[in-house]
């Protein structure tokens, strides 16, 4: 028979071993829980269509999140509506929160000039959609106007200086000048909610099949070659 003060002695010590125990794990708990999140950047880029740009960041490895909107204009609060007008000054851009650690703001912009083409601008004076278009008309494929102007917006001097040297190194593979705008981040304007995750809430929209999606396969090639592709886009 076990002796009683025994077992008391062995119950006890098991109370005491449960309780240390149970500390451990909430102690660890909370430093997890209290444990700064990865320090993530900002890059904000326009390339055309926000719908066909957003569609192949997505997909970019240590890409957190990608909102589409409107920035380098002059009005405030713009709207779709406006944007469309041309007479805003804004572009149609993404804001990209990437982690660095993964992969770069240096690595953001060298994708940018495998996700469009930064020398499309009219080369004559020309008429589309019924609108007079004067020569050095920003466009990308059949979407022209100066919201579809390839640019960047810089949100610091180190990303100011990473964006001039990655065109000036990017413009040895194009034949025509570059002609993406880089210019200081003013005001990043979020544009309606039925334009963000466009390619994913809308696969068979006219525009999302004949020129998203094919931009986006395109594009997701290029992320493998050069292995940043998240592995759940692969």
């Amino acid at each position: 028979m076990i002796d009683s003060t025994a077992l008391f002695v062995r119950i006890h010590v098991m109370k005491i071993l449960t309780t240390l125990l149970l500390a451990l794990m909430a102690s660890l708990t909370t430093q997890a829980a209290d444990a700064p999140a990865a320090k993530t950047e900002i890059a904000v880029i326009g390339g055309g269509c926000f719908w066909c740009v957003e569609a192949q960041y997505l997909l970019v490895k240590g890409v957190k999140k990608v909102v589409s909107g409107y920035a380098g204009g002059k009005t405030e609060n713009p709207t779709y509506e406006d944007i469309c007008t041309g007479e805003t000054g804004h572009a149609e851009v993404i804001q990209i929160e990437f982690d660095p650690a993964v992969t770069t703001y240096k690595e953001i912009i060298e994708l940018f000039w495998d996700a469009h083409d930064p020398t499309s601008v009219t080369k004559e004076e020309m008429v589309k959609h019924g609108k007079l278009l004067p020569k050095g008309t920003p466009y990308q494929g059949n979407d022209y106007g100066t919201q579809y102007r390839s640019a960047i917006f810089y949100t610091s001097e180190e990303q100011k200086k990473i964006a001039e040297a990655s065109k000036a190194e990017a413009q040895k593979k194009w034949k025509d000048p570059i002609a993406t705008e880089i210019a200081p981040l003013k005001k990043f304007y979020p544009a309606e909610d039925y334009h963000q995750n466009f390619q994913a809430r809308n696969p068979e929209q006219g525009y999302v099949r004949a020129v998203v999606t094919p931009k986006t396969e395109k594009f997701k090639h290029t992320l493998e070659d050069k292995g940043k592709i998240k592995p759940e886009a692969k």
